[in-house]
Formats: C-alpha cells, structure tokens, sequence
C-alpha cells in the first residue's frame, strides 16, 4: 500500500474514534442519564468526577484528533511533489492528535483509578474509591458503597473505559502516521497519475 492510500485509511479510521471520544466524554455528565447532578454542579454542588470537567474526550480524544484527521485524509490526495510538504505536515498534524489522544487517555485512566462521585448512606458526596487501600475495580461488591446515581461506579468504568480504548487506537494510528509521513515525505506519496 503506497503512503497516501494508507494516509486515507488512517484519516477515515480516525474519525469514528473522534467522535466516540466526544459522545462518551459528553455522556459522563450525565449519570444515569439524568440532567439533575450537571445542574447541581453548575449550583456549586460536588456531584461529578473531577476528570470529566477536564473534557480529555471533547478536547483532546475529539477535537485535537478530529483536526489533523481531516489534514491526514486529505493527505492522500496527489500533490505537486508526490505531495512531500503534505506528507511533511501530516507527521506534525499526527503529533497532534497524538497528543490530544495521550491527554484523553490519561485523564480516563486517572478518572478510573480514583472511582466516581457518589452519594453514600450518609447522604454526604464523596469518593470512597480515591483513598481506598483495595482496588474497587477488582472487588465489585465495594460498589454497593454508592447510593446514588443508581449504577454509577459501572456507568463510569464503562464510558471512561471506552476512553481509554479510543485513545490508545488513537495513538497508534497517529504514530503510524508519524511515519507513514516520514516515508512520504523521503518518497513520496507513489500515486500514479491516471492514464487519459
């Protein structure tokens, strides 16, 4: 497969990525697919995961990816030069979203180790997972902890989750990316021109 097809395959696989990135970051506000603990927040009240205000799946998995999805499609198109300066360009376009995809990443890890916000018997909001010298991801009946949003601790291990995943395909495609453009750039795109 010459550089710019496979410029094309990895600008079309990035899209799905991105944009599963923004719904799931986007679907964190909403806990058990209520409005009201987004509505508490902006009141002042702690009812969400700090990580999911970071917005790593909107910013980073999402838009940062997104962007240089578009350059590294387009990248696939013959240009003057075997199209080197568009090849020379998708390497810094990858660098980018794979730096956006780190970030996304990082933030979901960092979310899934220190558990979600939830209300306990007591009525008060708190982590109970941050702290805790055993791991609730390993031990489901430490879930019971949290009264409400009903299912939460699920509800943030799937989506955060889904995070981690999309970032590091995101990742990987980019750095594939990183040299695929290297090599297009030294070579060229190797499209052949069309026969009138």
């Amino acid at each position: 497969m010459c550089t710019g097809s496979c410029s094309k395959v990895i600008g079309i696989s990035l899209y799905p990525l991105a944009v599963v990135s923004i719904i799931g970051n986007i679907l964190l506000f909403f806990p058990d697919f209520q409005v009201i603990y987004s509505q508490e927040q902006a009141e002042g009240n702690y009812r969400l995961t700090d990580e999911i205000k970071y917005m790593g799946g909107v910013l980073g998995g999402g838009v940062l990816v997104l962007i240089p999805a578009i350059h590294i499609h387009s990248t696939g198109n013959r240009g003057c030069c075997a199209n080197r300066c568009g090849m020379f360009l998708s390497i810094i376009f990858a660098a980018i979203g794979m730096a956006g995809a780190l970030y996304s990443g990082i933030i979901a890890v960092v979310a899934l180790i220190k558990g979600p916000v939830c209300m306990l018997e007591n009525g008060t909001w708190c982590r109970p997972f941050a702290n805790s010298t055993e791991s609730y991801l390993e031990d489901s009946d430490l879930w019971d902890i949290c009264q409400e949003p009903k299912d939460i601790v699920m509800f943030n291990i799937g989506l955060f989750s889904i995070l981690v995943l999309t970032a590091c395909l995101e990742v990987f495609l980019c750095g594939f990316q990183m040299f695929n453009g290297l090599f297009g750039c030294i070579c060229g795109t190797c499209q052949n021109k069309e026969v009138a």
